[in-house]
């Protein structure tokens, strides 16, 4: 058996590069990423090895399993150690026009051989070719790709037994040179493939190209001042083209003759896998499936990045037919003479990683809480990286993706969010202008505590003195003056008790209140002008609110009053009650003149009002707004003066807890 006797992993997520754009999980074959808190971690017991998240991924945020440090281990260890160099190689070293110089730069690093895995795939080619001639009934699938053999073993096992029996090149040509050179030679495998890594024992360890750029840069090497060496026996012939698409049928000397159609070439990841699902389903019936996960070896993981295809794949046609040229082959055919002995036959293993569908319900669950309540609002966007919304929905029930993939979704979220966010912010503004406001009447409460004290006493002494003179005057006229002043003292003193009033603290005494009751008796407490209609609307599930009902009471015909003086001319006001759960709503409304704009801010700032100079002391709205805070309450306006902009009049909402205790 060629198979590696331990499973390794061979791709990591570093996860602080991760940016999560879901490129792996689209460009993953196998969909073997799973996405955890947006992170994308390699799923390793599904990876098959191809790399594709690696070679994708702009941030480096993958990585496969690097072996640089073992390798050089190795080379210090004084075992004798051979390099096998995949036939990709022309395609990688592109800034070497000399091959001998490379093969050079290998042997300067301490390899005691450098050979040629094209040997290894002339050796395969001609088993190959004698399958395919025996073959008349079902078609094989061709194995010398590891990333295909694991695709099939663990996500289409039934297919196990149609792949060809045979190793791949990289073990074939192992084999030759143990049998030449003795089972304690250590091979070490360069190529393009992160999948070798993982596919055999017959190696000790395999390296990328990429690997073998960095052990050349550690150790200093450069193709100046290298002497050109050639390969060690055994030579390739034509197994050099194996890279490239159609390689292996050209070293099998088969055309794929399209008007037969028994051959079929597919690379690439998403080729590969509809040749495979046809085949599986005998839709597709050939006698030979050459498969390639990626697009042509030359296109590897392990190949430096940013190379074109059809430049390299010329570059490997070219390096053939020179290397054809100048072949030897009579003794290439003695060493394929020596290499008929050796052992190609291989064994693969059912090993079912597929994962089980989950039920329709619980995918139509996953549908809906993205808001796909409906098959239109399947947008199949792939944003997500999985082709439909349907296999997006499947993988979140599998634990493998998270809803916040779903791009829709998360713009729809993000919506939410902001408009979240709006209201907060005009709560804040809300709550910041109350914090002003509170802020501004407790400064002025303390003004007038302390004028209102100051004032007292000389008006107590003015407004006694004034009623003894009155009582002893006998002249009218007299009595005229000190009857005035007797009343502008009271009048004064009615103006420091408000400013007491509204600086004082009060305690609020809470008692349980029947609403409805309550607001009719204020309305009966106001002098209510003919041209005035009262209108009172009930919407309580429950008339019972717990306030101070003489502190309340001062509010409500306070606000009643103002509302009747802002009809002049006559309108109506009306009572509206209603209620929530645990609070009360109450609307004094009226259709009077309205409150302009740049009188709203100042209602509630005391000494500020709108009527006649001795008509108002300002200190109402004050008032009824410190009462309605000390409930536990706010106060808030609606107002239009403007009659272009609909009917005019002013409403203040009060909203108070059903009990400010609880």
């Amino acid at each position: 058996m060629a198979h590696n006797s331990k499973h390794k992993q061979l791709v990591f997520t570093v996860k602080d590069r991760c940016r999560v754009c879901y490129t792996c999980v689209r460009e993953c074959p196998v969909k073997a990423i799973k996405i955890v808190n947006g992170q994308a971690e390699v799923i390793s017991e599904r990876c098959i090895g191809c790399g594709n998240c690696v070679r994708v991924c702009s941030q480096d945020a993958k990585v496969f399993l690097k072996l640089t440090n073992e390798v050089s281990d190795l080379l210090k260890s004084g075992k004798r150690v051979a390099a096998c160099l995949a036939p990709s190689f022309p395609a990688e070293f592109t800034e070497i026009e000399d091959y001998q110089l490379l093969v050079g730069m290998v042997r300067a690093l301490g390899f005691d051989l450098v050979t040629e895995v094209a040997f290894g795939a002339d050796m395969v080619a001609v088993a190959y070719r004698d399958i395919y001639e025996k073959n008349a009934g079902e078609g094989v699938i061709s194995s010398d790709c590891p990333a295909i053999v694991y695709y099939v073993e663990h996500f289409q096992p039934e297919l196990v037994p149609r792949l060809a029996p045979l190793v791949s090149p990289m073990v074939a040509a192992s084999r030759y040179l143990k049998k030449v050179h003795g089972d304690d030679l250590q091979i070490v495998f360069v190529g393009p493939c992160i999948a070798k890594k993982s596919e055999s024992d017959d190696i000790h360890y395999a390296l990328t190209f990429s690997e073998l750029r960095e052990l050349f840069a550690e150790a200093g090497i450069s193709a100046e001042g290298i002497r050109p060496s050639e390969f060690d026996p055994p030579h390739a012939g034509k197994g050099a083209v194996f890279p490239i698409s159609h390689g292996l049928l050209q070293n099998m000397d088969v055309e794929s003759d399209l008007t037969k159609g028994d051959v079929i070439v597919a690379e690439g990841r998403r080729n590969f896998m509809d040749a495979i699902n046809e085949f599986g389903k005998g839709s597709l019936k050939v006698r030979h499936l050459e498969l390639l996960c990626c697009e042509g070896c030359i296109m590897g993981p392990g190949m430096s990045r940013n190379g074109n295809k059809y430049q390299r794949r010329a570059l490997v046609s070219h390096f053939v037919d020179r290397k054809m040229k100048k072949l030897d082959a009579d003794d290439w055919c003695e060493q394929m003479k020596a290499a008929s002995e050796i052992d190609l036959s291989n064994e693969f293993r059912s090993m079912d990683r597929r994962m089980e569908k989950p039920s329709s319900k619980s995918i139509a669950e996953v549908l809906f809480q993205m808001g796909k309540n409906d098959p239109a609002d399947y947008l199949d966007c792939g944003a997500c990286g999985y082709d439909s919304c349907v296999e997006h929905a499947i993988a979140i029930v599998q634990g493998l993706a998270e809803n916040e993939m779903c791009l829709p979704y998360a713009i729809e979220k993000l919506h939410q969010s902001i408009d979240k966010l709006n209201f907060s912010n005009i709560e804040l503004n809300s709550a910041r202008e109350a914090l002003k406001q509170s802020e501004k009447l407790a400064h002025m409460g303390q003004l007038s505590a302390g004028i209102a004290h100051e004032l007292n006493n000389p008006l107590g002494v003015i407004t006694m003195y004034s009623n003894l003179i009155l009582d002893e005057a006998k002249d009218q006229s007299l009595r005229d003056d000190l009857t005035l002043i007797a009343e502008q003292a009271d009048r004064c003193r009615k103006i420091v008790g408000g400013l007491l009033n509204f600086a004082r603290k009060n305690q609020v005494r809470l008692t349980e209140t029947h609403l409805e009751k309550f607001a009719t008796r204020s309305l009966q407490s106001v002098v209510v002008p003919q041209s005035v209609t009262v209108k009172m609307e009930v919407d309580l599930h429950d008339p019972y609110i717990f306030i101070d009902a003489d502190q309340m009471m001062q509010v409500i015909t306070n606000l009643e009053k103002n509302a009747i003086e802002a009809m002049p001319e006559g309108g109506q006001l009306t009572v509206l009650l209603k209620d929530k759960k645990d609070e009360v709503i109450i609307t004094i409304k009226d259709t009077g003149t309205g409150i302009s704009d740049e009188n709203m801010e100042k209602v509630f700032t005391p000494f500020f009002t709108t009527k006649e100079v001795g008509k108002g002391t300002g200190l109402g709205l004050p008032l009824c707004y410190g009462i309605v805070k000390m409930h536990k309450g706010k106060i808030t306006i609606n107002s239009n003066c403007k009659p272009e902009k609909g009917p005019t009049g002013t409403s203040f909402i009060i909203t108070l807890p059903r009990n400010p205790n609880e």
